[in-house]
């Protein structure tokens, strides 16, 4: 009899839009990334991340909070705003992260012609 495929063995995630291996969804891998270095508020969030509208990288943000890998800290000041920053759970995806970086940039000519061949073969089936 084989061995069980382990639980976590697909934890690991990139932020690149090519790696195939996901966590959560399209926009967490690079929302963990932007809070590798601590807090952010979400309009720092949004410089680096301004192809995700407003409403989803908030939808993506709740996600992170709810897994337990990010933590929304709320300060009633004069001003009052918003902050994220990593878990410890958080921040241990930052390892396995950079292991998933590591095999995409390794496979990437392989991952590109794939896609392509892909993508030609469905442009194929519908025109046809």
């Amino acid at each position: 009899m084989r061995e069980p495929l382990p639980a976590d063995m697909f934890d690991e995630l990139c932020p690149s839009s090519l790696n195939p291996i996901r966590f959560g969804d399209k926009w967490s891998a690079l929302i963990i990334r932007c809070l590798e270095h601590g807090p952010r508020r979400f309009s720092h969030l949004r410089v680096p991340l301004s192809r995700v509208t407003p409403k989803v990288l908030t939808q993506s943000l709740r996600s992170l909070e709810r897994d337990g890998l990010v933590k929304r800290t709320i300060y009633a000041e004069a001003t009052p705003h918003v902050e994220y920053e990593l878990t410890p759970l958080g921040r241990s995806m930052l390892e396995p992260m950079a292991f998933a970086c590591a095999w995409a940039e390794e496979h990437w000519e392989e991952l590109l012609d794939a896609r392509e061949s892909n993508d030609n073969t469905t442009r194929l089936e519908r025109a046809g």
